[in-house]
């Protein structure tokens, strides 16, 4: 597979502020948390709401409009790609997280 394509697109709110880190004054990492919700009839025919949450990551000129943009309840469509990463706790457990990395973000009004 030559061409393979890691991309996702998201339509959500903001569930947190965002959470800034200064690396240099050039490189900086935003993050923000995202809820997009799914609605379905469950097998009663009963209507379901499940929210299911993303962490979003933004880079340097992505994290300042970020910064910005983004306040907690702030609606958003971002597309980006996923990265997946494991570390280790303080207290020695294995955690994998999976993070959609930011490429455009579009604010939308209500």
């Amino acid at each position: 597979m030559k061409n393979v394509i890691n991309k996702v697109t998201l339509t959500g709110n903001a569930g947190t502020e965002v959470q800034i880190k200064n690396f240099t004054e050039k490189q900086k990492l935003a993050r923000v948390s995202l809820a997009v919700n799914e609605y379905y009839k469950n097998i009663k025919g009963e209507p379901v709401k499940r929210t299911h949450w993303f962490q979003l990551v933004f880079w340097n000129e992505h994290a300042d409009r970020a910064l910005d943009t983004i306040k907690k309840g702030t609606r958003l469509t971002v597309e980006g790609r996923l990265q997946s990463l494991s570390y280790q706790t303080k207290k020695g457990l294995k955690k994998q997280v999976t993070e959609i990395v930011v490429q455009t973000m579009q604010a939308i009004s209500n």
